[in-house]
């Protein structure tokens, strides 16, 4: 599969202290085969100064290709996700949180099954293989693990990590499904409906994980869990569309 260019899709909410750090690693990678980066940022109503520290980094990186787009009320991440999907020109697309918690420079890992031909989509799974995983919350973790399972009961799938950011998704497929989850309902919701195309191959990567705490910036809580659990069901046992 030849791919010329990789959108980078990054909602950011309230991110103003750190964005710059994860847009230097991005900035930094060298994407296989000269593939070239498309850096797509949707602010969703931040209340900081993420907006300001967005264009003061546009002006200061003229060379990379970022775009700009901006939510005039809080909508939620899966919102956001939404209109960075429909703005990507990149034969592929990759989520990427705008916190620290994952690292740009395994990229070229997750390309590397669409590269050979194997794959449309890939999930970096965070509980697989031997790179850098921070020891964090054991209840997540449970968590992550059941709704995981959860899912893979009604998309028939056997993902080991149905939550993870890292998502790489053929940008045509991707644009193709109809997505209505607005928060963290996005995970389940574009997992079963992707699982449900003809002939789709999906692969899965081991990545690094660097988790941050409550105190550090992490935002999502049990009642994204709850609504998880409700999505699985509803895109799952029900078949939403």
């Amino acid at each position: 599969m030849t791919i010329k260019k990789l959108s980078i899709i990054i909602p950011a909410y309230n991110e103003g202290n750190t964005i710059h750090l994860i847009l230097d690693k991005i900035k930094y990678v060298n994407l296989t085969n000269d593939i070239q980066k498309e850096i797509i940022i949707v602010n969703d109503c931040s209340k900081d100064n993420t907006e300001f520290a967005i264009t003061a980094y546009q002006h200061a990186n003229p060379e990379l290709n970022i775009q700009y787009f901006k939510h005039e009320v809080n909508k939620g991440k899966g919102a956001a996700l939404h209109t960075g999907i429909s703005k990507a020109t990149g034969e592929y697309l990759i989520i990427q949180d705008a916190d620290l918690e994952y690292d740009p420079a395994e990229y070229n890992d997750l390309l590397k099954p669409v590269i050979t031909g194997f794959a449309d989509v890939v999930y970096g799974s965070r509980f697989m293989g031997s790179n850098p995983h921070r020891i964090l919350f054991f209840w997540h973790t449970i968590g992550n693990r059941w709704l995981t399972f959860a899912s893979n009961m009604f998309s028939n799938l056997n993902l080991t990590d149905m939550e993870t950011c890292y998502k790489l998704f053929n940008t045509k497929i991707i644009q193709g499904i109809k997505l209505t989850e607005r928060r963290f309902g996005f995970e389940p919701e574009v997992t079963i409906k992707i699982s449900r195309i003809p002939r789709i191959r999906i692969y899965e990567v081991g990545i690094s994980y660097y988790g941050r705490t409550y105190e550090e910036g992490k935002k999502i809580g049990w009642k994204d869990g709850v609504r998880a659990i409700f999505c699985i069901l509803k895109y799952g046992l029900f078949k939403a569309r």
